[in-house]
């Protein structure tokens, strides 16, 4: 039986927004020459790059960026998905952007991505220290949780869940991670998903319960990229 090793990249694989660890990416480029391991990010295939480096994105037998709407073997892109938020959406975001309780503004509150948007209050030019003061924030308040469940509850046909550690990730219904499983219909085949947000406002939990239905199929919540290296270790020797 072959296995199968899919991981979510930002605060699994990386420190979140941040760089992969060079010790760390020495195994890991090891054990993707050994074992079939995919990527799926919320991040477009730039930010990963930057993220883990082209060489190690390229080891990878599929990345599904953008949750599995923008998907690339190597650098060749093999399906995109042209989806946009429709205008009513720009509107209910900035609607936030002005009524947060947050003082802190960076510039790139919304960034489209292919098939899928992602919003952040403090914004994705916030510094490290910026963006720590939101997670403190957002971990008492739920800011995030409490846009994401007005925006489900006010488009049946969109999504949003809490993706990294500021920002939320909007797309049509079903186009979540999920949706990349449609490439792993081999029931026979066993796979590992590893992320660190599987809880159910979690942009990981979609992929990891479809997952855990499979007879195959065990999802691991990781605390961050050390985490996830023991458990690999663990698991594999």
């Amino acid at each position: 039986m072959s296995t199968k090793y899919v991981f979510d990249v930002d605060g699994t694989l990386t420190p979140s927004r941040g760089i992969i660890d060079l010790d760390f990416k020495a195994w890991f480029n090891t054990f993707c020459l050994v074992n079939d391991v995919y990527l799926v990010t919320g991040s477009d295939r730039d930010k990963t790059i930057e993220q883990i480096s082209e060489p190690t994105y390229n080891l990878c037998k599929k990345v599904y960026n953008c949750s599995g709407s923008d998907v690339y073997s190597g650098s060749e892109k093999v399906r995109s998905s042209a989806w946009k938020v429709p205008p009513s959406m720009h509107r209910i975001l900035d609607g936030w952007l002005q009524a947060s309780r947050f003082p802190v503004r960076t510039g790139n509150h919304k960034e489209e991505r292919p098939g899928m948007m992602n919003f952040s209050v403090v914004g994705r030019n916030a510094t490290k220290e910026q963006r720590a003061e939101y997670v403190e924030y957002d971990t008492l308040n739920k800011e995030r949780e409490t846009i994401a469940h007005i925006i489900n509850s006010y488009y049946k046909d969109i999504t949003a869940t809490v993706g990294g550690e500021t920002g939320i990730d909007i797309h049509p219904t079903g186009s979540d991670k999920s949706q990349i499983l449609e490439d792993f219909q081999n029931y026979r085949e066993k796979i590992h998903f590893f992320g660190d947000s599987i809880f159910p406002s979690g942009n990981d939990w979609s992929i990891a319960k479809a997952i855990e239905e499979r007879t195959n199929g065990k999802s691991h919540q990781v605390k961050d990229w050390r985490d996830t290296w023991k458990q690999l270790e663990e698991l594999t020797t």
